[in-house]
């Protein structure tokens, strides 16, 4: 009985820890490029005063005409949005993990329980993004809530584009998962020695450098990015709504919409600007994640199991 009580708690710590360092994780990596995710949200959705800029052009002419702090806007739904969902994600990706065996199986649910459970928040956030010089509709995060409730259909509003983004989250989560955790046991059985050093409270075991698992999640980004952009630029485009003219709430005819009036290409406009926020995203979670786990195993370390 005391074994099985042992067990639970040690299950219940573990499932904490990740909770914590999946929401960590997601704060740190979300703060850091906030300013280019406000100027792709412009970009992608094509805002009239920003539609024929470049990345760099685009966060000059923010900070011309609004200031620096204009950078982050949207960033304070961002950062209420993103806690819960690294955190949910990193969590579920861990139980799976262990439960399955299957790394893309696990990655892909993660990805979609953080979705599902925080998608109303991205929702607002994108909203407060897209405002600019003086077109100031939405005052704050609880307005924007109340507005897009009362005026554009209440709970079904606030999920407008979440099927592209369900979609594109399978093959995301599910590749940024397994690419990391390939990479990451290829360099810990197989790489160079100085890539990796013994875990402190379990020398036995070893755990990537920083700079290595850096470099581990920014490819597992890459990859992940190039393989869903055009669901992500779909689903701005639904999230925005009426803001955008001629948006469609069926994710084919979005995406026809763009193919015609831009071509092909045009199903990748603002990516750019995704690799220079996607790889530093998932290099700065996945380590902050991986260390902040360390740390507090270093700290808190699970208590011994007892057998009765």
């Amino acid at each position: 009985m005391r074994d099985s009580s042992s067990k639970a708690n040690q299950s219940g710590d573990e499932i904490l820890k990740n909770f914590l360092s999946g929401g960590m994780a997601g704060c740190c990596a979300k703060t850091v490029i906030a300013p280019l995710d406000r100027v792709k949200i412009l970009l992608q959705a094509r805002h009239k005063h920003f539609q024929h800029l470049g990345v760099w052009s685009s966060i000059t002419e923010v900070v011309e005409h609004e200031g620096y702090r204009a950078l982050y806007k949207g960033n304070g739904a961002m950062m209420v949005r993103i806690f819960p969902y690294g955190a949910i994600q990193f969590m579920t990706y861990e139980w799976c993990k262990k439960k399955t065996k299957m790394k893309l199986l696990s990655g892909s649910v993660a990805g979609l329980a953080a979705v599902i459970c925080t998608y109303p928040l991205d929702m607002v956030r994108a909203r407060l993004a897209y405002q600019s010089r003086g077109e100031i509709k939405y005052k704050g995060i609880i307005h924007t809530f109340y507005t897009i409730w009362h005026h554009e259909g209440q709970f079904k509003a606030l999920y407008r584009g979440v099927t592209p983004t369900l979609i594109g989250m399978i093959p995301y989560a599910g590749a940024s998962f397994y690419t990391y955790e390939t990479a990451k046991i290829f360099l810990l059985t197989k790489g160079p020695p100085q890539f990796s050093k013994p875990i402190p409270n379990n020398p036995s075991e070893r755990t990537l450098t920083i700079t290595a698992n850096l470099c581990v999640g920014g490819l597992a980004g890459a990859i992940a990015q190039t393989i869903t952009y055009p669901l992500d630029m779909v689903r701005r485009i639904m999230q925005l709504g009426h803001m955008v003219p001629n948006s469609s709430n069926h994710i084919m005819q979005n995406l026809k919409t763009v193919v015609e009036k831009h071509g092909f290409l045009g199903l990748y406009r603002g990516l750019s600007i995704n690799y220079i926020r996607a790889i530093p995203t998932a290099a700065i979670s996945f380590t902050v994640f991986e260390k902040t786990r360390e740390f507090l195993n270093d700290t808190f370390p699970p208590a011994p199991s007892t057998k009765s």
